[in-house]
């Protein structure tokens, strides 16, 4: 637990808070320390799923590293697989020449920010006062937000957009990340996770007169740390490969995002033919994803495994 949630607890309730993570801790080790045999009984059934779902990963891993590959290769030599090229950065130069793609990455970027900065607000008071708070039509109003897991996006798009070009919003960043200000899923999420929190150091930081606000900044914040890194990505990604709705908003190009601004780059007539070009673009997009990803891949699956979502 952090530092700053224990400082705001009496000494008594520290040593009985302390006792209790250090527990916890243990049985962690203990069952990290474990090998996939006493985990887990290894039966035929067992290796041949791993099997399976190895050979399921090689062959959706083919698709990017052809992607890679034609892009840092020369355009004569992006379409002969068996030539073996020095790597070259021409392709990537040439589609920055070509199109306004740093345009494209600060929108994205904004739009992206701006809508984690607002989601991670909005599912932390949702999610607290769903876990803590008891009030009339708590539970019916909890199944009214889930119900919105069960709606595609695309089945909003046409009532969204008249909703907000009446607003006069239209071809606007806030008109591109204002329907996703709140999330259905981010709220379940934290919860779940507020849910398995002890309320004792709820109970112990108001008796130190711990207001709300500063309540969930010094205890819950820090403990939900790892369920922000699992929602800020799923939610990251999502902003970030968007594509239908900015198509449906966003008519300039100064207001384009990447996914918008590389469908129209790669259907211009000059490269639509192109493999190099539209493949080097591509890497261009979806670089920052693979390395965030990549970074956070640990946090992610630990968020998911201790959240109490099964």
């Amino acid at each position: 637990m952090p530092e700053n949630t224990i400082a705001v607890l009496s000494a008594k309730q520290k040593a009985s808070v302390l006792q209790k993570m250090q527990m916890k801790k243990e049985e962690r080790k203990l069952e990290q320390s474990k090998s996939p045999a006493e985990k887990a009984e290894i039966t035929p059934f067992f290796v041949l799923a791993a099997v399976i779902m190895l050979a399921m990963a090689v062959i959706s891993l083919i698709p990017l590293l052809w992607m890679i590959r034609t892009a840092l290769v020369p355009r004569a030599d992006s379409l002969d697989l068996y030539k073996l090229s020095v790597p070259t950065l021409e392709n990537i130069k040439r589609i920055l020449d070509a199109a306004p793609f740093g345009t494209y990455y600060i929108n994205t970027i904004l739009m992206v920010a701006a809508t984690l900065a607002v989601q991670f607000f909005s599912v932390t008071t949702a999610g607290y006062a769903f876990a803590r708070i008891n009030f009339i039509g708590k539970n019916f109003l909890f199944m009214l937000f889930l119900t919105q897991m069960m709606i595609s996006a695309d089945v909003l798009i046409m009532p969204n957009y008249r909703f907000l070009s009446s607003l006069g919003l239209a071809d606007t960043k806030i008109g591109v990340i204002l329907p996703f200000f709140v999330s259905a899923m981010g709220i379940l999420m934290m919860r779940q996770t507020i849910k398995t929190i002890p309320y004792e150091l709820e109970e112990a930081a108001k008796i130190d007169g711990c207001g709300l606000p500063r309540m969930i900044w010094n205890i819950y914040i820090p403990l939900l740390k790892p369920v922000y890194i699992s929602f800020g990505l799923i939610s990251a990604s999502y902003q970030w490969n968007n594509f239908l709705w900015p198509l449906v908003m966003i008519n300039s190009e100064k207001n384009r995002p990447l996914t918008l601004g590389l469908a129209i780059f790669a259907m211009q007539a000059e490269t639509g033919a192109n493999w190099s070009d539209v493949c080097a673009a591509t890497l261009i997009v979806v670089f920052p994803l693979l390395i965030i990803f990549i970074i956070f891949q640990r946090q992610f699956v630990e968020s998911f495994a201790t959240s109490g979502i099964k």
